[in-house]
Order: C-alpha cells, then structure tokens, then sequence
C-alpha cells in the first residue's frame, strides 16, 4: 500500500500526536502524517512530530492554549469539513491522544453529520509517558487499583466543579490534566475531602520533550510545587502512592527533580 492509499480522498483521520517526542508517535501516525493532503495540528503537537510532516503538505494551525484560543471549536469543525469536501486527505493531529479530552467526539459528530468518513489512531496519553518518565506505575497492586483521569481546565471565570469525595477516596491514582492553574484549591480540595496531606505528587511539565521537569512532593505542598512553572508550560498533575516510583527509578528519573 503507498502511504497516500492509507487515507481516502475526502476522508478525515483524527490522529493521537502523543505527548510531544516524535519517538512517541506510533508507527501508523507517522504514516498518516505522511499520507495527508492537509495537517490541522494543536499547539500541544510537539516540534518534532511537526517536523515529520513532508514538504507539500499543507500545515494549518488550530492551536487551543488555555485563555489563548486561536480558534473556537466549531470553527475548527468547519475547516476539517470544508477539506475533507472539497476530496482532501485530512489528518487532524492532537496531542497526546485523540479521545482523552480531545473533543474528538465534537468533531466527530460534525463531521459524521455531513456524511464525511472519519477513524481515530490512538496515541500515547500523557499521564502514561509521564509515569514512564518518572520510572512510576499508574497502578500498583494492593496499593493503586483504579486510575481517573480529570482535567482542571475552565472557561475564564468558571469555578472548578469537581466531585471532590470521589476523588479523595484512597486506593487510586489522579491524573489532573491542565491543573498547573488550580493547583492550589485542587490540593486543599481532596485534603478537605479526607485525602491525606501526605500523598505523594509528581507534577509533570513539558512531559516527553527536553525541556520535561519532573517535580515530587505531598499533596499539602501542592500550590508550593507549581510556583516556578510558567503559565504556558503544559502541566499534569498525578496524585496517589504508586506515583511515588521506585527508589532506583527515582533516583534515575529525566529531567529537574524537585522533592518536597
């Protein structure tokens, strides 16, 4: 099959970019990338996995940053529709992957609406690179039985509802994607909820790139951890002992290590 066989003319394939380090990217991304008429990528797409993109391929950017989006949602709908209308090979890149708060499903059902074909390639999601990273376990027996992953992200002016008992029970792993901003109340919300003020934290930064920081303290310095991160730094929080990692991991860990 030639790499432009793997997307039908008209047809639209939401593609999981992974969390930033092209190495990352499955083998089926990259060869999706290289079949596309059309890329629209988001800001969190990572420099190198744009540099896989061929020459002739045009490149859109539909970068959503916290409190700077480029584009609104529905006008991103609209323009994979218009190219896969108009018989263009799409490929819309996303960060990490595609339906872990991708708003792939919005896309979807627009496109699905017009009638226009579409299929998801699964990436890498960061919370899974960023316990590789810190040599941690998203799970661990007898310790961690269950992970739930949030986002902390929110309309300018929006308080942060969360269903803060459920997520301060013991026996699981948080994964708080976007919470650099709200670290502060996240922290003091699961301690008020019953979570202990000693559970570990690794807050991940710039996760999989060289410029990744891996920051470990206990949940009651929460708001302390995140003092030095810059407001455009993507940033994952993940809360629970089995993040703590092994001690040779830890030691061993990539990036600035801070514990607290």
């Amino acid at each position: 099959m030639q790499p432009n066989e793997m997307i039908s003319p008209g047809e639209v394939w939401l593609v999981g970019a992974g969390p930033g380090d092209p190495d990352l990217l499955t083998r089926k991304a990259e060869k999706l990338i290289a079949a596309a008429d059309i890329v629209f990528y988001d800001a969190l797409v990572g420099p190198g996995v744009l540099d896989l993109i061929p020459d002739g391929i045009e490149r859109v950017s539909v970068g959503k940053r916290s409190g700077q989006h480029s584009r609104q949602q529905g006008s991103i709908n609209d323009l994979l529709l218009a190219a896969a209308q108009t018989g263009q090979r799409v490929v819309r890149l996303k960060g990490g992957d595609p339906s872990v708060f991708g708003r792939s499903a919005e896309e979807m059902a627009h496109l699905g609406a017009a009638g226009v074909r579409f299929h998801i390639c699964p990436g890498i999601t960061t919370a899974s690179a960023a316990a590789a990273s810190g040599s941690a376990s998203l799970t661990l027996r007898g310790v961690a039985r269950g992970l739930t992953l949030v986002t902390a992200h929110l309309k300018a002016g929006e308080p942060l509802k969360l269903d803060w008992e459920a997520l301060a029970r013991p026996g699981g792993t948080l994964g708080i994607y976007m919470g650099r901003a709200a670290a502060g109340e996240i922290g003091r919300s699961l301690i008020a909820a019953g979570r202990d003020p000693e559970t570990q934290v690794m807050v991940a930064v710039n996760v999989s790139l060289p410029s990744e920081r891996l920051i470990r303290g206990k949940l009651s310095a929460l708001a302390f951890l995140v003092q030095t991160i810059s407001d455009d730094d993507p940033t994952l929080l993940l809360i629970g002992e089995a993040v703590a990692g092994t001690p040779v991991g830890v030691a061993m860990a990539v990036g600035e290590a801070l514990t607290v």
